[in-house]
């Protein structure tokens, strides 16, 4: 017969073994967030490096710049060159046709496309889709295509080397895109909006003036920055309209820093840096309106 033996139970005194307690799981929108903050970094660093390298750049010597192999640093640090930019005669009439020529483009462009973006998004009448359809197929040529001509016109008119050429040009360029982005933000509203003002007594243009233009505000904002941006960018017209040096804008007129019997890469730098600050003031002065606008004007 075969004995069983029964093992004793463990004494009071002997501690009993426990299972160790794992750590709790991380938080998986914590762990996103931080994701998501390192690949927005990275993003943000590629756009940001090569101004980055446009600023290093105009803190060198000019010999430093072609220098091989490059360094991340200046090996001299010049601090005087945005002073030798900004006491350039040149620079400062380059600097001045470009604000005219985009700040008055801007202009154009806004008078004349809220009250075409408004009729068109709010009012049917014939040959609307027409007009549209050929507001968007001025949209598809470029400036290169119709230089030639463009010069042709300008000259029969006197009016090569003047700034009206520029600011028309680039008003007629940019006019296509703000009308079809105000249309679909007056399109957007809803027209109970309207009626409401209308039977407050407001007319047409106060309609447009104290209801329309506030709840569009996020659209004005955009058709303001991409043709300020769009005229301040702009090459090819201004090379071929413009001869005096005096009357050229900076993007044409920066060339003279790099010519075949000098190069001045620390000032063509320098140049280049105040030439993006304009532009990005304009933004910090109107981006608060990207959100305000949403919520701007309603109905009581």
């Amino acid at each position: 017969m075969t004995s069983t033996t029964v093992s004793a139970p463990p004494s009071a005194g002997t501690p009993a073994t426990q299972v160790s307690s794992t750590s709790a799981p991380r938080d998986p929108k914590r762990r996103r967030r931080i994701l998501m903050a390192i690949g927005g970094a990275l993003v943000a660093f590629v756009f940001v490096a090569p101004y980055l390298v446009m600023v290093l750049d105009s803190l060198r010597t000019s010999t430093d710049v072609k220098s091989a192999p490059p360094t991340i640093f200046p090996k001299v640090w010049q601090w005087d060159t945005y002073a030798q930019v900004l006491g350039d005669e040149r620079f400062l009439a380059w600097l001045k046709t470009s604000l005219v020529v985009a700040a008055g483009s801007t202009a154009i462009v806004i008078l004349v496309a809220v009250p075409a973006a408004f009729m068109t998004a709010r009012h049917r009448f014939p040959g609307r889709g027409v007009f549209l359809l050929l507001v968007l197929v001025t949209q598809m040529f470029a400036p290169t295509s119709l230089v030639v001509g463009l010069y042709r016109q300008f000259f029969e008119l006197n009016m090569i080397n003047t700034y009206g050429a520029l600011i028309i040009t680039n008003a007629a360029f940019n006019l296509a895109f703000a009308i079809w982005i105000l249309h679909g933000f007056f399109a957007s509203i809803p027209l109970e909006v309207e009626e409401a003002a209308a039977l407050d007594g407001a007319g047409r243009w106060q309609v447009l003036r104290r209801v329309m233009l506030p709840l569009t505000l996020p659209g004005l904002v955009t058709a303001t920055i991409f043709t300020f941006i769009a005229a301040w960018n702009e090459y090819v017209v201004a090379l071929t309209l413009m001869i005096d040096d005096d009357r050229k804008p900076l993007t044409v007129g920066m060339r003279a820093y790099i010519t075949g019997y000098e190069q001045h890469w620390d000032q063509l730098f320098a140049a280049s840096v105040i030439a993006v600050v304009p532009v990005v003031i304009l933004f910090a002065i109107i981006e608060k309106h990207l959100v305000g606008g949403l919520t701007a004007g309603s109905v009581k």
